[in-house]
């Protein structure tokens, strides 16, 4: 099957983003694990999920105690020397025994703190700044390899060639220019960057907090949510225009027990999620992505009577009708 090109660049655009409104649960690994996170270094770490949660956006951040309770889990080991996070929804693929995030030096310090909010930024789904193809960025390749392999990073030449030197595609930036002050972006000594020349006689040192660019992003991906969440009634489809990347919540109240089926209709390609309002803390049940196949996405999943549900439609491509219809039977 040939997918048209605009469908494929804004299922790539988008495939990595969470549904906005989503709780993402956070556990750091405790004592007799070699990911083992001390108590000074959880702290700073909360405090870069709190800068993040300041600005104004729909994701939540909720701490808790228990690892198979979290999709985010987050390790912490000087051993390693490394510091890496899964980008976006790809910590579902994590294997539940392993960190989806891990810290790999000290995050007290002003360096430390930049790295938090950093890893942070790739679980909400952003990619790193110096890969973006519009930068204009050329490399001294061999410094470059020299510089990372030493510390705090020691990697070796393929790490070094994923995280630095290959540039994404269009559709994986955060923006369409480039942000040196970006949370996203390394620090880099001189002698490390070849074009723009100003880099390569200073060095790039972004400023380590969050940038107004990088604020913009998360905003326009993750707005506020409105207090109130539309009713979706059983068999009586609803059928709204949404663009590329917007979102789309409702909620269900079930009139009966029993096994229900959650669905899209239309040509478009969208992440379709289900949560459970437990107390105001909406939970995770299931999921379906429907990006590039020619299907619509669905969830058959039993509700109970007088429990809440709400339905969060992510819409990748919305077809040449431009709308979408989501119902429940």
């Amino acid at each position: 099957m040939t997918v048209d090109p605009r469908r494929a660049s804004a299922i790539l655009r988008t495939s990595s983003k969470w549904a906005n409104g989503t709780v993402l649960h956070y556990c750091f690994f405790g004592k007799g694990s070699r990911y083992a996170v001390p108590k000074a270094q959880a702290d700073a770490i909360r405090d870069a999920f709190k800068k993040w949660k300041a600005i104004g956006i729909g994701l939540e951040f909720k701490e808790v105690k228990q690892l198979s309770e979290a999709e985010v889990r987050i390790g912490y080991s000087t051993a390693d020397g490394a510091s890496a996070s899964a980008v976006g929804r790809d910590v579902l693929h994590v294997p539940l025994t392993e960190p989806t995030t891990v810290y790999g030096w000290d995050l007290t310090t002003p360096y430390g703190r930049s790295t938090a909010l950093h890893e942070i930024g790739h679980v909400i789904g952003m990619e790193h700044e110096h890969q973006n193809p519009f930068a204009g960025i050329t490399w001294h390749e061999q410094a470059v390899y020299e510089a990372l392999a030493g510390p705090p990073n020691h990697w070796d030449r393929a790490t070094t060639y994923h995280n630095i030197l290959e540039k994404l595609t269009p559709q994986q930036v955060n923006g369409s220019a480039w942000d040196p002050d970006s949370i996203m972006e390394y620090e880099f000594q001189p002698g490390l960057i070849d074009e723009p020349q100003h880099y390569d006689v200073h060095g790039l040192f972004p400023p380590g907090v969050l940038s107004n660019a990088d604020k913009e992003w998360a905003r326009n991906w993750y707005p506020p949510l409105s207090a109130a969440l539309k009713q979706l009634e059983c068999a009586e489809p609803l059928t709204v225009a949404l663009a590329a990347g917007k979102q789309i919540d409702y909620m269900i109240v079930p009139a009966e027990s029993r096994r229900y089926r959650i669905e899209t209709k239309g040509a478009s390609d969208s992440l379709l999620v289900l949560f459970e309002d437990i107390g105001g803390d909406p939970r995770y049940l299931a999921g379906d992505d429907d990006s590039g196949e020619d299907r619509n996405a669905a969830i058959s999943y039993k509700l109970f009577k007088g429990r809440k549900y709400i339905v969060r439609v992510r819409l990748y491509y919305p077809g040449q009708s431009g709308k979408l219809t989501v119902m429940y039977i």
